[in-house]
């Protein structure tokens, strides 16, 4: 946070945007700024005056500062940031956070009971979000994070729910990022691209800049005094860096070729050298000068890494207090390292270059010891090795060239990252891990990193690298590892099969686990494999695969409550939901509760999502209701979790073809399917070409329905639980639209045989609802039937009910119950509300049956259906439509510009563009004579629209029809 330079050079434009920034912050109206540039360009310095104008100004500052100390872990950052509240003295149990003070115990170990909750990512932002406001105690905040291109992704995840919310609350959130590509670089310009955050890029300085900032250092009143030659390789060798200045200047001070007489500044010698070179002699040289023992001290903190915790560093050097600080000061003041505000006890060097230039001058020998010195004293100093300090102590065995620890230290903080649901930095810990213990002589401790490896890659959508390990598995085989071990391993992968849609590759898995176990039976083991199997049986081709299914997973809840296993419970509730949903919603719903309550209970953030995300499925097929998929999806891309997150996007693409949205769901389609296809994910490939499927055939495109279909058949489509919509969606739908009742019937047919041979948990496809319909019509379904289908839960998920309650309908109105046939219908057409296509085909599917049995609005309904299917380009129902009007007696328009202006009430009355003209007009109260004139009409003609509207609205006399056109206007 420090500069030898008196002052900023060339960052007006930067400090003014920061100054305007923190003064809104203050008043009520805060935000988020990025600072982004590259190393040594200034962002700390800039960081550091924010901070100056922040304390000024009365703001709280909290800085937190992302590690680069071994790999990421999980919400370093906020959590230094956050803790400083608690060196502050204030009394913080007063503030109000409601239910959000446990979920802050993730972030904040004074808050840790023990008994929070394991929330989302956009929970825990919430409860961050909370406490900022909370603490801020109206003097305004400023938040400030560093080097955020280290930051792990479950710090961004919080920053990204911040970054939305920051807008009207008093807390300035500052951070600073380099160009170099990153997961945070592409937040921030993601932020700014939507308005949510001002991006500050800071540039090299230019060459006039870096003429002031020479001079000012050196204390020339201005750049002229100082000799051309040096500020043309300062120039050109800086690149325009203030860093890289600030060190060829000392540097060139240091080394003679720089210096200051009774005439001012002059040089000496030659200035050319490496760069690199030079800044690695004077940073060495600055070193020289603290001594021996500060050359040993700084030597061992560069191991540590770029950030060192001066309690380990005093451990590993054995220096006493007063020589350690004696050198860090010195260290200071030769701007080597700097203190790593406001953590405590922490320093860092102020630049790369210099732990750099320190390795330079150690063997790999030294280092190798000096990295086993510090591994020792972290485990003394922290023997349960908490947080981060587990990375640490495992980057530092391996340095020491200890690859065993290392890797069993890698694995225990991967393995605590995946339980947290840090999905991105369990994978980087536990890869680290399997590479270190892969040509081990320990298996049991790399089969202990493959159970934890192989659900990190498959939930993160890595399913070639995870698939691949199953060669691993081979190798494992011979050891003595034990069955137990064994098994889970083979479970593990099995589940990764499952999860990739390879269920005859998962099935052989399962397999060679339970041959495993049959040497020395576990119970528990055996249920993780009875559960995987059950997601297995679903998925594999067979009549009786959701009882198999059901059979293994109820087996599996049963010993997992036995045992104590949560995993299991969870993973087996989970199954038993989805099978439960076909019979009875409600004991879904319980299962999926107990299944959430158990997850939190234990702090299972991945099978809470999963939970979630079958929960919100529900919540959709029982009433078209995406909130919770919207929820669980985002939870999901917070934890990182490709699968899900691409399983409900495939779901929300068939929600908006459903729903008519066909532009929107033509480009969600493409692009899921081109990150589907990309990751072998191919239970989403098949649902996401179902999908198109049944876009095309919305549309009519046969042509493209049979393409998507056919794609769908080169996924595994044959037998998959996504077949039977490829036939109830698209064909039946396609078949509707072309007016061939026995083709739709025929296709709907082939659903049911399809369901009969390979049983789905899907329940869209038609046959508890559109079949029904198109039996009834056809004379061939009765109201036993009926009652049949109405007596099951699926027959009651919104799509189908629109469905049920028409074919309800018809048979009331051969029963002779008109009113109650025609309540039906206005029924049915509300629950069809969200779904234009089917709605107006159902209209057009039970008008003939109304007109038949007299009752109903056939005309009105036929009416509106044709206008739907001629401005969509459907031209065989919106003909069929035109043919049953005739055939009813009634008038059919011409299709003039402006029908689409015309309110659906008023065109399923018939009303025509001119009548509507008229009618607009009669909210004036005019006479005919004026509307004569307004419309270049004959009085006369006027006289008879009128006469025609009050006709077919049904108004009393003309009044009436002016109050009615005057109430349209005002609407």
């Amino acid at each position: 946070m420090r500069s030898h330079a008196p002052s900023l050079v060339g960052r007006d434009s930067q400090l003014t945007a920061l100054d305007r920034a923190l003064s809104e912050a203050r008043q009520g109206r805060g935000g988020v700024v990025f600072l982004v540039g590259e190393a040594g360009v200034g962002k700390s310095r800039l960081a550091a005056e924010a901070v100056g104008g922040a304390l000024g100004a009365g703001m709280r500052v909290l800085r937190g500062r992302s590690s680069t100390t071994g790999p990421a872990v999980p919400f370093r950052p906020l959590t230094e940031a956050l803790m400083s509240l608690f060196r502050s003295g204030e009394p913080l149990d007063d503030l109000v956070l409601g239910p959000y003070r446990p979920v802050l115990g993730r972030l904040i170990p004074d808050w840790d009971n023990g008994e929070r909750e394991s929330s989302s990512m956009v929970i825990l932002g919430e409860a961050v979000l909370r406490l900022l406001i909370a603490a801020a105690r109206g003097q305004g905040k400023l938040l400030l994070l560093e080097d955020l291109d280290d930051a792990d992704p479950e710090t961004l995840g919080v920053l990204e729910y911040l970054i939305d919310n920051l807008e009207y609350t008093p807390v300035l959130l500052l951070a600073t990022v380099r160009t170099d590509f990153s997961d945070a670089l592409d937040l921030a310009q993601s932020a700014r691209r939507r308005g949510a955050a001002t991006l500050l890029e800071l540039a090299p300085l230019t060459r006039p800049q870096v003429h002031d900032m020479v001079a000012a250092q050196l204390g020339a009143n201005s750049p002229d005094e100082v000799p051309a030659e040096v500020m043309l390789r300062l120039w050109e060798d800086s690149a325009g860096s203030p860093y890289l200045v600030e060190e060829l200047l000392q540097s060139m001070i240091g080394a003679g070729t720089l210096v200051q007489g009774t005439e001012g500044w002059r040089a000496v010698g030659d200035l050319r050298s490496d760069v690199s070179s030079s800044l690695a002699r004077g940073i060495l040289r600055r070193i020289d000068r603290l001594g021996a023992q500060g050359l040993t001290l700084l030597s061992a903190a560069a191991v540590l890494g770029k950030r060192f915790p001066l309690t380990v560093l005093q451990r590993m050097t054995g220096i006493d207090d007063r020589a350690l600080l004696s050198h860090l000061h010195a260290g200071v003041a030769a701007r080597l390292v700097l203190p790593d505000e406001p953590a405590p006890d922490w320093y860092s060097f102020r630049h790369s270059l210099t732990v750099e230039a320190l390795f330079t001058q150690m063997t790999p020998g030294q280092r190798a010891d000096l990295a086993r010195r510090g591994a020792t004293a972290v485990e003394e100093l922290h023997p349960e090795l908490p947080g981060d300090w587990c990375a640490l102590a495992a980057g530092l065995r391996r340095e020491a060239g200890d690859h065993a620890a290392a890797g069993r230290l890698f694995a225990e903080a991967g393995g605590r990252a995946l339980a947290a649901g840090a999905l991105g930095s369990a994978v980087t810990l536990l890869s680290r891990a399997e590479d270190l213990l892969a040509s081990g002589s320990d298996p049991a401790a790399r089969a202990e990193v493959l159970e934890h490896l192989l659900p990190a890659l498959a939930e993160s959508g890595d399913f070639a690298r995870a698939l691949d390990l199953a060669e691993h598995l081979h190798a494992l085989d011979g050891s003595e590892l034990g069955p137990a071990r064994l098994a889970t391993l083979h479970t593990r992968l099995a589940k990764v099969a499952h999860t990739a849609g390879r269920w005859s590759d998962g099935n052989r898995q399962i397999v060679r686990a339970r041959e495993v176990l049959a040497a020395a039976p576990d119970e528990a083991v055996a249920a993780a494999v009875d559960v995987t199997a059950a997601y297995l049986a679903l998925d594999t081709p067979g009549s009786d695969r959701t009882q198999h299914a059901e059979k293994l997973a109820r087996s599996a809840a049963d010993t997992a409550e036995r045992y104590g296993l949560p995993v299991v419970a969870c993973q087996a509730w989970e199954l038993l939901a989805t099978v439960a949903r076909e019979r009875d919603p409600e004991e879904s719903a319980a299962m999926l509760e107990r299944a959430l309550a158990t997850a939190e209970r234990h702090r299972l953030p991945l099978q809470r999502m999963y939970a979630a995300t079958r929960t919100g499925g529900n919540a959709w097929l029982a009433e078209g209701d995406t909130t919770g998929l919207l929820a669980a999806r985002e939870e999901a891309l917070r934890l990182g979790s490709v699968s899900i997150v691409h399983t409900v996007d495939g779901i929300l693409v068939l929600d908006a073809v459903l729903r008519g949205d066909y532009d929107g769901a033509r480009t969600a389609a493409d692009g899921c399917l081109a990150v589907v296809r990309r990751l072998r994910l191919a239970p989403a490939v098949r649902y996401v070409l179902t999908a198109q499927a049944a876009l095309a055939a919305h549309l009519g495109d046969r042509t493209a329905m049979e393409a998507a279909l056919a794609a769908f058949a080169e996924w595994d489509g044959s037998g998959s639980q996504e077949e039977p919509l490829g036939f109830g969606l698209a064909r039946a739908f396609c078949a509707l639209l072309e007016e061939d009742r026995d083709l739709a019937r025929a296709e709907l047919g082939a659903v049911l045989t399809l369901e009969a041979d390979n049983p789905s948990t899907y329940h869209l496809s038609g046959t508890h609802g559109l079949v029904l319909l198109l039996d009834v019509l056809a004379g061939t379904a009765d109201r036993a039937r009926h009652e049949e289908i109405t007596s099951t839960a699926v027959a009651r998920m919104r799509w189908n009910r629109q469905f049920v309650l028409l074919a309800d309908a018809v048979l009331l109105g051969r029963e002779g119950e008109a009113d109650r046939a025609a309540d039906r219908v206005e029924a049915a057409l509300s629950v069809a509300e969200p779904y234009p296509m089917a709605r107006h085909l159902g209209l057009r599917l039970v008008a003939d049956a109304a007109h038949q049995d007299g009752w109903g609005d056939p005309v009105a309904w036929l009416r509106s259906a044709e206008h739907y299917f001629h401005e969509r380009d459907t031209p065989a129902v919106a003909n069929a439509c035109r043919a049953g009007l005739r055939r009813l007696g009634a008038p059919v328009h011409q299709h003039r510009s402006g029908t689409s202006g015309i309110p659906e009430q008023l065109r399923t009355q018939g009303v025509t563009v001119r009548e509507f003209e008229v009618f607009r007009l009669l909210a004036e109260r005019l006479s005919n004579k004026d509307i004569a004139d307004r419309l270049f009409i004959s009085p006369r003609t006027a006289e008879k629209h009128v006469a025609s509207l009050m006709t077919k609205t049904g108004s009393a006399n003309r009044a009436d029809l002016c109050a009615r056109s005057a109430a349209l206007r005002t609407a």
